[in-house]
């Protein structure tokens, strides 16, 4: 049963957490929390500091980043699972947020020898 509006965005970021790989919008979020998209917006960053898109990317960074240091998928499949859609994507997002693309971060966790 989706969360009531009383119970601010907690159970909504657990949910969205369990599904990166999937598209997912601002309106979808909103609506799983049972809210106006701007109550939501609201509300989301009065208790994480941070928009709804901003902590959904870093969510995905971190998904993509274990997957890197733990896995040998390919970063493609990484982008996919992580929900960056392209591995262009990815190493747009990690080269922000980290300032490395995904094979260098691979490199730098496991070492030259993976």
């Amino acid at each position: 049963m989706p969360p009531s509006a009383g119970d601010g965005t907690a159970a909504t970021r657990a949910w969205a957490t369990a599904r990166l790989g999937e598209p997912l919008t601002l309106a979808d979020l909103a609506g799983q929390a049972r809210m106006s998209v701007r109550t939501f917006t609201r509300r989301f960053r009065d208790e994480t500091g941070l928009s709804p898109q901003r902590w959904l990317a870093g969510q995905r960074i971190a998904l993509a980043r274990q997957l890197l240091e733990t896995t040998d998928l390919t970063v493609d499949r990484i982008a996919a699972d992580a929900g960056f859609g392209t591995a262009a994507s990815l190493r747009q997002h990690l080269r922000a947020a980290i300032g490395v693309s995904p094979g260098a971060y691979r490199r730098m966790y496991r070492g030259p020898q993976g």
